[in-house]
């Protein structure tokens, strides 16, 4: 009897059973504690090997997602071969009848995990037979359930995307946005909208603190990152709250749900260690509404409304920055840059 490899399986096992479930099936649980970390090394490592080239970064989700996936099935097969390790007699040839070596205990647990085993080697007791079978039961169902998670997380990819796209699609500055519903006396045909941009942010929220790791599919393109998106989205909000008049505002219920949105999205930044930005972000430019004769509030009270938006303000900075964009510019303004890019030229991203 080998006590200790029967304890390192026991205790691989377990890890890697709670991280699956804590990973796949605890919607509030965010990612386990192995796969978090794998994510977040990958995700570092990627934007430091790469210096934050785009086409790089866009690989990370595809790659996170694939390693997260052998690393589940590589420690079962581990946690399984230890297992058996930890008593010499419990798998013989059925050939020679001579116990299992290493790699004998390796190829069993392959085949015992992936199939019904191919009677090269065989349990020596009933005990052994048990968890031969428990072997299989790991094997078959949870790389069925990493596999389900895997579809479900392309599925949210694609919804991540389309978000994005009907954002910009209004405007890729939120006083662009802003501007794209007003028809020289009031806002009209953006209340659909917004409604609809609400709805599926709040899904997306979900989607995000069910699996963090759709903060780590990176898009190549602006215009389809949702980490670009939410910023745009949110300013515009803050613009028909406080930075338009009383009188010309959109519907305000329909304003503060919509913020609702944006606060459940950004509760799901813990999730994946996104800390928010220690600068604060430009603010929008009135005068871009102004140019459209939108009737605004005068600057100094907007600068006072944006003084209490401070911590919102810099956790979104903090999104745009850990998917590795820049803050949205507006024409004849620099956007805020990374830190790391202090020295660098201004470029879209």
């Amino acid at each position: 009897m080998q006590p200790l490899y029967f304890a390192i399986g026991i205790v691989v096992l377990i890890a890697v059973v709670v991280d699956i479930i804590w990973t796949t099936l605890w919607v509030d649980g965010g990612s386990g504690p192995l796969s978090g970390r794998l994510t977040t090394a990958i995700w570092q490592g990627l934007r430091f090997s790469s210096d934050d080239h785009p086409k790089v970064l866009s690989t990370a989700g595809p790659v996170i997602l694939a390693l997260t996936l052998a690393m589940w099935i590589a420690l079962l097969w581990v946690g399984w071969t230890f297992l058996f390790a930890g008593d010499e007699t419990a798998l013989i040839s059925t050939h020679t009848g001579e116990a299992a070596d290493w790699s004998g205990r390796f190829y069993y647990v392959a085949y015992t995990m992936f199939t019904n085993g191919n009677g090269d080697y065989t349990p020596t007791t009933s005990g052994w037979e048990i968890a031969s079978s428990f072997t299989t039961a790991t094997g078959m169902a949870f790389v069925t359930l990493g596999v389900s998670y895997v579809l479900t997380v392309l599925g949210a990819v694609s919804d991540k995307r389309a978000f994005a796209n009907s954002v910009t699609g209004l405007g890729e500055r939120s006083e662009a946005f802003v501007r794209a519903g007003w028809t020289e006396e009031e806002f009209r045909g953006l209340d659909l909208p917004v409604e609809s941009l609400a709805s599926d942010l709040s899904h997306l929220a979900d989607q995000h603190k069910a699996y963090p790791i759709l903060h780590y599919y990176h898009s190549e393109r602006g215009k389809r990152a949702s980490a670009m998106a939410v910023p745009i989205f949110d300013e515009a909000l803050t613009l028909f709250r406080y930075g338009v008049e009383e009188d010309a505002q959109l519907n305000p219920a329909l304003v503060e749900n919509a913020r609702s949105s944006t606060d459940s999205y950004l509760d799901t930044l813990e999730t994946a260690f996104i800390e928010p930005s220690d600068e604060v972000p430009p603010p929008p430019d009135l005068d871009r509404l102004r140019e459209e004769e939108i009737p605004t509030v005068d600057d100094e009270e907007f600068e006072d409304a944006l003084e209490e938006l401070t911590h919102r303000r810099k956790n979104l900075l903090g999104v745009v920055r850990a998917d590795a964009w820049r803050w949205p510019s507006i024409e004849g303004r620099e956007s805020v840059p990374r830190p790391e890019d202090a020295d660098k030229e201004n470029d879209p991203r």
